[in-house]
């Protein structure tokens, strides 16, 4: 998609969001970027002010979102390489409590996107908690992402207000910028599942259910529908569904399985679908 057409969708979103998107470049946007940090994860480990500065002068610049001249939301990245070659490394999005579930992160991933295609990249990437089903949901079904590999405690020890006292597990992300926008279809046919959730919804039990199929069919696995609740009501049984979920994945990738799907269940809850990435949505 031309750089042109990327940004008008980016600029539908914001206006549909009631926000401005612009560049972060200027050193007082880097002090509104860290006043956004300080809301989103409280006041630890943040990212020292001279390197937003620098990351926006060496061609790495944040985007934000405002409404009525105030920072509610930026995005920050910058241009990376692995194994697959070059591409766009999105290291941050938040977006004030305030101003959240109003389209106002898909305003900035969308600008993001725009950025990446005008710099000549196809490729985004960024990682993930495997056990917040709300960012799966919108990286997969609203984005259209699929999970390529899995780290465990990745960033070690974290010290922030969402992830104090946890492992830093997480799913890396590979969005593909050429592809259409969109949902995620899972993939068809049969289905075995591995990790399910039993009990009542508020205080779901991790079971394990099977084995990964090694005859190509799909792999299942459930997470809570809201981690950060039962880990504030029950730390030990969140940590059940830390290691539960982490055995999963790791057994999944280890296999070659992507993250190709993510689904609401019945009754409360969500659910993944692994399967080899020759079986995911190749919708174009």
């Amino acid at each position: 998609m031309a750089g042109n057409e990327a940004w008008k969708l980016a600029e539908d979103a914001a206006m549909a969001a009631g926000v401005e998107l612009r560049p972060l470049s200027a050193i007082e946007d880097a002090d509104r970027i860290l006043q956004v940090m300080v809301a989103t994860w409280g006041e630890h480990q943040l990212v020292p002010r001279e390197m937003l500065v620098a990351l926006a002068d060496s061609g790495n610049e944040p985007h934000g979102a405002f409404r009525q001249g105030e920072l509610v939301g930026y995005v920050l990245g910058w241009m990376g390489l692995d194994g697959g070659g070059p591409h766009v490394h999105s290291h941050m999005l938040a977006v004030v409590p305030e101003h959240r579930a109003r389209g106002v992160g898909y305003a900035l991933k969308l600008a993001q996107r725009a950025w990446a295609l005008e710099s000549g990249h196809h490729v985004v990437r960024w990682t993930f908690d495997p056990l917040q089903a709300r960012n799966a949901h919108f990286n997969i079904n609203k984005l259209g992402v699929v999970c390529d590999r899995f780290r465990r405690d990745f960033y070690g020890e974290m010290t922030d207000v969402l992830n104090r006292g946890d492992r830093s597990d997480r799913l890396v992300v590979r969005w593909d910028l050429d592809r259409t926008l969109g949902p995620r279809v899972a993939p068809h046919g049969p289905a075995v599942s591995v990790l399910a959730a039993s009990g009542p919804p508020e205080m779901p039990k991790p079971e394990r259910a099977g084995e990964p199929a090694t005859d190509g069919r799909t792999v299942r696995a459930s997470i809570p529908a809201d981690y950060a609740a039962l880990k504030e009501r029950d730390p030990g049984l969140a940590s059940e569904w830390r290691d539960a979920v982490g055995e999963v994945l790791e057994e999944c990738f280890a296999m070659g399985m992507i993250v190709a799907g993510f689904a609401s269940e019945p009754g409360g809850g969500a659910q993944y679908a692994l399967a080899m990435p020759e079986r995911a949505d190749p919708r174009a």
